[in-house]
């Protein structure tokens, strides 16, 4: 039910009780968790020992502006980068998001981490919190190559997970920081904002994450909190099946259920599988308040462990990842750095 955050670059005592507490489904690893591979390679051989091997391990690598594991890993171009070619030259524009997210899986998997939470399926409408995390302003455009990065996702042998259903790209706040609302109509928010994300899910993708914005014209609560949005839009009007999986609890937005163990059981009962707790303050907190909670769906999270990767030793004597990674990181060289 819970996906943890740990403190640092190795599992400390009071940790190794985490990982063991029967509602955490895993761990999500930030910059504070990398000093480079073979430290990170430890640490999941560390929570797997410990945990169990059914556990997941997760991270943020989009590329761009969040990009967790920097050093040793090649630098990836925001999704932004991609979106651009596709002005000129669609095609090439739908290669180069299939090898972008081929490049990130393949070494994320090649380090024992079974999953990013990529790709963004927002749209790049002004939001301070996407930017150029998003491929295109563009409906159709970001349903293309949102489709093509998970394409590219699977063949590496990685889940995709879609966020920030149902879209936070329209929305200027930032939640992280502050309450975001979105005013439009359902009409306008499944016209424009919905494609991507319907597109995808009818591709099969394995997860989605939900977004702390909330929708009036649809529920009072944040997306994460929400059966309307959950039950009624993902699963029944979007015949989604897999994982829905909330933001991080701790962020800013996501305070208006109160407290952590209000925040955890909100989502849990709105219908989320998963629920992050990206700070280890607030674990001991998340931990307790699943304790009597068994998880409703747990077949849902099996498609998220990760397929047996290649070593990275294979993956670097690799010409075609080698031409892959020039196509790629040549977007930054030719449109200046995210």
């Amino acid at each position: 039910m819970l996906l943890i955050g740990l403190a640092g670059l190795q599992i400390a005592e009071h940790e190794r009780a985490w990982l063991a507490a029967p509602g955490v489904a895993g761990v999500i690893l930030f910059a504070r968790n990398y000093a480079d591979r073979a430290q990170l390679m430890a640490l999941c051989e560390s929570i797997r020992e410990i945990g169990g091997e059914e556990l997941l391990i997760a991270v943020d690598q989009e590329g761009g502006p969040v990009q967790r594991f920097r050093e040793g890993f090649t630098r990836l171009p925001a999704l932004a980068r991609i979106g651009a070619v596709h002005e000129r030259d669609p095609a090439e524009a739908v290669r180069l998001a299939e090898e972008h997210a081929w490049v990130m899986a393949s070494e994320l998997r090649a380090c024992g981490v079974d999953f990013s939470f990529a790709p963004v399926a927002d749209l790049a409408r002004g939001s301070a919190a996407i930017g150029v995390r998003a491929f295109h302003a563009d409906p159709a455009v970001a349903a293309e190559l949102a489709a093509a990065y998970v394409r590219g996702m699977h063949l590496a042998g990685m889940a995709a997970v879609l966020k920030h259903f149902p879209g936070h790209g329209s929305v200027a706040v930032d939640t992280h920081k502050a309450q975001a609302i979105d005013p439009r109509s359902l009409e306008e928010i499944s016209r424009d904002d919905l494609r991507p994300f319907a597109e995808c899910i009818a591709a099969r993708v394995e997860a989605v994450m939900l977004a702390h914005v909330v929708y009036p014209a649809v529920d009072a609560q944040p997306a994460g909190y929400s059966r309307a949005w959950i039950g009624e839009i993902l699963r029944g009007e979007l015949g989604f099946a897999g994982a829905a999986i909330s933001d991080d609890i701790s962020m800013a937005a996501a305070g208006i259920a109160g407290g952590v163990a209000e925040r955890v059981h909100g989502h849990l009962d709105a219908g989320c599988d998963l629920v992050l707790a990206c700070f280890p303050e607030v674990v001991d907190q998340a931990i307790a308040a699943v304790a009597a909670r068994a998880p409703a769906h747990p077949e849902r999270l099996l498609p998220l462990r990760g397929a047996i990767g290649a070593s990275w030793d294979s993956l670097t004597d690799n010409p075609q990842r080698d031409r892959f990674v020039a196509r790629i990181t040549a977007l930054d060289a030719a449109q200046g750095t995210a």
